[in-house]
C-alpha cells in the first residue's frame, strides 16, 4: 500500500540520513518505526506489563500485615 503523509523537515531528514546510515530503505524505517509505536501505544501490552511489575492488591494488603507484624514485634510497648 502506498501513502502520502506530512511530516515536519528535520524529522523527515533525520529518518532520511538513518536510512543512508543503516541502508533501508524509506519503506522499511516508516514501517518499523510505526510497528514501534504501535507496540508501545497497545493499552493491552501496557496494562500486562505493568500488572507483572505491580504486586496485585491481595499481594500488597499481605505484604501490609507483614510489614505491621514486624513493626509491632521490633517495638517497645
Amino acid at each position: 500500500m502506498k501513502a502520502a503523509i506530512s511530516m515536519p523537515d528535520d524529522v523527515f531528514m533525520a529518518g532520511e540520513a538513518m536510512v543512508e546510515t543503516r541502508g533501508w530503505t524509506r519503506s522499511r524505517l516508516y514501517t518499523e518505526a510505526l510497528r514501534q509505536y504501535l507496540r508501545h501505544q497497545n493499552p493491552t501490552e501496557i496494562t500486562t506489563q505493568l500488572n507483572q511489575v505491580h504486586p496485585s492488591l491481595d499481594d500488597a494488603q499481605a505484604m501490609r500485615k507483614q510489614a505491621n507484624r514486624a513493626l509491632v514485634k521490633a517495638s517497645d510497648w
